[in-house]
């Protein structure tokens, strides 16, 4: 079994490889993958809202909906504010949808098979760490957008930075939570590489050694990759929710905000105490 499984002809490479040029730009396998994932996505959406715009459904429509749906519920039911919620939900919910897309283009049939200049031209761009990098960044940047919308610049950098002599454990805890920032992002764009990353090697592994068994081993494998692949989807989806919520919630006070909506109201406290005084 051992020798049999050296004697296989396989080739994996760790980064996505290069298709062909375009002047002197090199597009890569990965990116290949990433636009037609696009375009899916695109098409997707594009349908039902038309389809919905119409008031024509079909289960099909019903199946999107539902999932849209049940993602936007979870954004509610981690950020309570409405207002807030709906700022948040469209680029989270863009992330869940095209990362599944994206995902489950590792698991079509074919993978390794078609080639160009030797060259397999499937390969899903959450293999390539560079993607899932990028997509991490964006993340991060877009929720310190919207924590400076929250807190203001000067609030937002004192998540950060405090004066270490009037307040050294504070000083100590916003360099904790710096270091925290850019890691759990890190975390996540490794967890979401490595899991399509071995997805892939799994099916191209299982395919090799099962030849013409493949064809009945291959569905259980896939259909596995496939929850796998909502699984990851659902969490970079979920964790970006939570550290939005974790950015915009306050520390320390709330003058900070520099919308007076936050503001506690003090009218009844103020009444109180006016109606301690007449009494008096």
């Amino acid at each position: 079994m051992i020798n049999n499984f050296a004697a296989l002809d396989i080739h994996i490479s760790l980064a996505s490889q290069t298709l062909f040029s375009i002047f002197g730009f090199n597009v890569t396998n990965a990116m290949v993958t990433g636009t037609i994932s696009l375009v899916i996505f695109l098409a997707i959406f594009i349908y039902v809202t038309q389809m919905v715009k119409k008031g024509k459904y079909n289960r099909f429509v019903g199946l999107i909906q539902w999932a849209f749906e049940g993602m936007l519920s979870q954004v509610y039911s981690v950020i309570p504010d409405r207002v807030l919620a709906r700022k948040i939900a469209p680029f989270a919910l863009t992330i869940f949808f095209y990362v599944l897309i994206s995902y489950w283009m590792s698991v079509m049939p074919g993978l390794e098979s078609i080639t160009y200049n030797h060259v397999p031209i499937l390969r899903s761009i959450t293999a390539d760490m560079n993607f899932t990098f990028a997509i991490s960044i964006i993340a991060l940047v877009m929720v310190q957008v919207y924590a400076i919308q929250q807190h203001g610049q000067i609030g937002n950098l004192r998540r950060y930075i405090r004066n270490p002599i009037k307040d050294p454990i504070g000083a100590f805890e916003g360099f904790l939570e710096l270091i925290g920032e850019v890691s759990r992002y890190a975390a996540l764009s490794l967890r979401l590489f490595g899991n399509c990353f071995a997805g892939e090697i799994l099916l191209i592994i299982i395919t090799a050694l099962t030849s013409y068994f493949s064809v009945i081993a291959l569905p259980f494998f896939m259909g596995f990759e496939l929850f796998i692949g909502f699984i990851q989807a659902y969490v970079f989806f979920i964790l970006t929710i939570i550290f939005t919520a974790l950015a915009v919630d306050s520390h320390g006070g709330t003058e900070a905000h520099p919308d007076h909506t936050h503001l506690p109201d003090h009218s009844s406290t103020a009444d109180k105490s006016s109606q301690v005084t007449v009494r008096e």
